[in-house]
């Protein structure tokens, strides 16, 4: 597939006492961001994330791939799943994008993966209507699941077929979701979606969900 070259910044998102590291693309004419929280263990440079967010860029989207988590911090297991934490962070990324000037007119959308969903999902509950869409990538939103009646933007569950543990997870957190949703299983996927065209699959489900739900609101 031949891909959108748009060139990113590095930006520094302040976050209580830290300073997070970011990569901003916006394509010309883009209506809309979406915001990458990465799993556990997983940063702004993920290949995974980083082709995804390639893909969405063609489809005429913004991208801000981040770190919500120093890199001390990441060393240690515990933190790498407090998604109140990461939901903290999220939080202070989504403020950022809203005041910044270059992206402060688009409408926002998560992506999120593993542990990141969670934190995605709880960020989007306190979020309300601010957040227009959420996409979940082999994602743990059941790590969020008193979170998830209050969610108020469009979600979309996306599952590797044979992730068998987390297919029954998101099945549970499906239920709890009260808003436009969808769950899409990718047939001979894993958890990482390595099969040939497993990711891309992902990555043309999450530019329509996006595409669909990150139109600038009437005035």
């Amino acid at each position: 597939m031949r891909l959108v070259n748009t060139a990113e910044t590095l930006v520094y998102i302040p976050s209580g006492k830290v300073r997070l590291e970011g990569a901003l693309a916006i394509p010309q004419g883009a209506q809309g961001i979406a915001l990458f929280a990465h799993g556990s263990g997983s940063s702004r440079h993920s290949p995974r994330n980083n082709f995804v967010a390639q893909v969405l860029r063609k489809a005429g989207l913004g991208t801000l791939l981040m770190d919500l988590l120093t890199r001390d911090e990441d060393m240690d297991y515990e933190t790498r799943f407090d998604i109140g934490l990461l939901s903290e962070r999220l939080d202070a990324a989504t403020s950022w994008l809203a005041d910044e000037d270059s992206t402060k007119g688009l409408r926002i959308g998560y992506f999120g993966a593993s542990t990141g969903a969670a934190a995605a999902l709880k960020s989007a509950a306190s979020a309300g209507e601010l957040i227009g869409a959420v996409v979940s990538r082999g994602g743990r939103p059941d790590l969020a699941m008193g979170a998830l009646a209050g969610v108020k933007s469009p979600t979309l569950l996306i599952i590797g077929g044979k992730d068998d543990l987390v297919i029954d997870l998101n099945r549970l957190a499906y239920e709890k979701l009260k808003v436009d949703k969808e769950m899409v299983i990718v047939p001979g996927a894993t958890h990482l979606f390595e099969e040939p065209g497993a990711l891309e699959e992902v990555a043309n489900l999450a530019a329509r969900w996006f595409q669909k739900y990150l139109k600038p609101q009437r005035k």
